[in-house]
């Protein structure tokens, strides 16, 4: 709000001693007519949220449960959501340079390309076959050649990609020998062994490891390190530990037009109350902590950086709430403090504890619709551990340009949980946007690939 509206605004027998004040008694006297909010000005433009239940528009060739019968979720106003393709349990997404679709679909060993077929269902067919559950899909230009980056649980993969391609061309295999559920010291048991990847402008290529438990020390001291992202050339040579203390690094991407690497984390579950206070609760798992502890994490991560676990625990009940949240010493691996959580770097943004958060998706330079284009998008796949479900969502953050960190959540896409049954009928993973701007969601629950479109009115 400019000064000269404040002034407007004020009585006319606060005018002269307004103009005449030193700016301090200017401030004073203004906060005592208006609150200091008003006299504030938004340094984010929030978009409008999910409050419009908009009924699911699907064809009768992809009526099949859960849409045998009408389904409803709310999205902002202006907006329409319908089924644009149904693909068994379809994890992450890519929209491809000419703007076909790839899928993976880790449980068949697939990654599938969806080709659009007019006012006709979509062409769907297999990109490529025979992977050891595939996973995150990543394009990235080098030198005038395209390659489609594509990970499994124990490999990354390139490929040679020309506008058109419906097959793989030109496998390469850049990194070997990652680790997950084959691996002996692992005896079959891995918790979390789907990759993760990220490619920066450098052509630095980042692959999240993460942890084969809940939490554990063992993860901390393996090689490689679990729990942790690894960077590498574009070929794969040159491998190092980038980050640690991520326990499910999901959601890799960067900020556009730079190389800031954000992630989103499914943090731990069932943690046990690490405070000896009056509760008597100390060491105990206790369901309405749990239910709210510790946060799942989306922060910024930097070269050399390590955020915690399995040692040390986000605490967003501080006055800071779940922005750059202070350390909890961990009750089971850490309770004597050997570790010191104050030199953990801090997490710049909590997500409520429990929600699952997958696939991150920032939409500067994408076509979707303005109001939203400066912010990031991320899949929350839904929570297990809680009493209360929570997730089953796709939620919003406003970028704030200065700070370069987000705003406040806001939900986009909601409505896949039941509110009076806690049934679930949807699991949102990630997110993508189209040539034409309209935002694609996959469900690995319901087998969904969903169409949001914007129509302003």
């Amino acid at each position: 709000m400019s000064m000269s509206i404040l002034f407007a605004l004020q009585p006319k027998q606060w005018l002269g001693r307004i103009v005449s004040a030193r700016l301090v008694s200017l401030l004073a006297l203004l906060t005592t007519v208006m609150p200091f909010e008003v006299l504030s000005t938004p340094a984010l433009a929030i978009p409008p949220a999910a409050s419009v239940d908009t009924k699911i528009n699907v064809s009768n060739t992809m009526s099949s449960w859960p849409f045998n019968v009408s389904r409803y979720l709310k999205v902002p106003p202006n907006f329409s959501i319908s089924v644009y393709a149904r693909i068994p349990k379809a994890r992450f997404i890519a929209v491809a340079p000419n703007g076909n679709l790839l899928v993976s679909q880790p449980s068949t060993g697939k990654v599938l390309i969806v080709r659009a077929n007019g006012s006709k269902d979509p062409i769907i067919s297999d990109f490529v076959t025979g992977l050891r559950n595939p996973h995150d899909i990543v394009f990235h230009t080098i030198n005038n050649t395209t390659y489609i980056y594509i990970s499994e649980s124990n490999q990354i993969n390139r490929f040679i990609y020309k506008s058109g391609d419906i097959t793989a061309q030109n496998r390469q295999v850049v990194v070997a020998g990652l680790p997950d559920s084959s691996t002996s010291e692992l005896k079959g048991a891995y918790g979390h062994e789907l990759k993760n990847i990220a490619v920066d402008t450098n052509h630095k290529l980042y692959v999240s490891i993460a942890s084969a438990c809940n939490a554990c020390v063992a993860d901390t001291v393996s090689n490689p390190r679990r729990g942790a992202i690894y960077q590498y050339n574009a070929d794969g040579s040159n491998s190092r530990l980038f980050a640690q203390g991520l326990r499910n690094a999901e959601g890799l991407a960067f900020v556009p037009g730079t190389n800031d690497l954000w992630v989103a984390v499914n943090n731990r579950d069932n943690i046990a109350y690490p405070f000896k206070d009056a509760t008597n609760n100390y060491g105990k798992v206790v369901p309405p902590y749990v239910d709210n502890h510790p946060p799942e994490e989306f922060t910024r991560v930097r070269d050399g950086g390590n955020y915690g676990w399995p040692f040390c625990n986000p605490n967003p009940d501080t006055s800071n709430g779940s922005y750059y949240m202070p350390f909890d010493r961990d009750y089971q691996f850490n309770a004597d403090g050997h570790v010191n959580c104050n030199a953990m770097d801090k997490i710049i943004r909590g997500i409520q504890a429990h929600s699952a958060p997958l696939g991150l998706t920032f939409l500067q330079n994408t076509k979707f619709p303005s109001l939203y284009s400066n912010g990031v998008l991320v899949g929350l796949h839904g929570s297990w551990n809680r009493q209360q479900r929570t997730g089953y969502k796709v939620v919003y953050f406003p970028w704030e340009n200065t700070t370069k960190i987000p705003g406040d959540q806001i939900d986009l896409v909601s409505g896949w949980v039941i509110p009076g049954t806690q049934d679930f009928w949807g699991r949102p993973v990630d997110t993508a946007v189209d040539q034409q701007g309209n935002l694609l969601i996959s469900d690995d629950y319901s087998g969904t690939i969903y169409k949001l479109t914007y129509t302003p009115r």
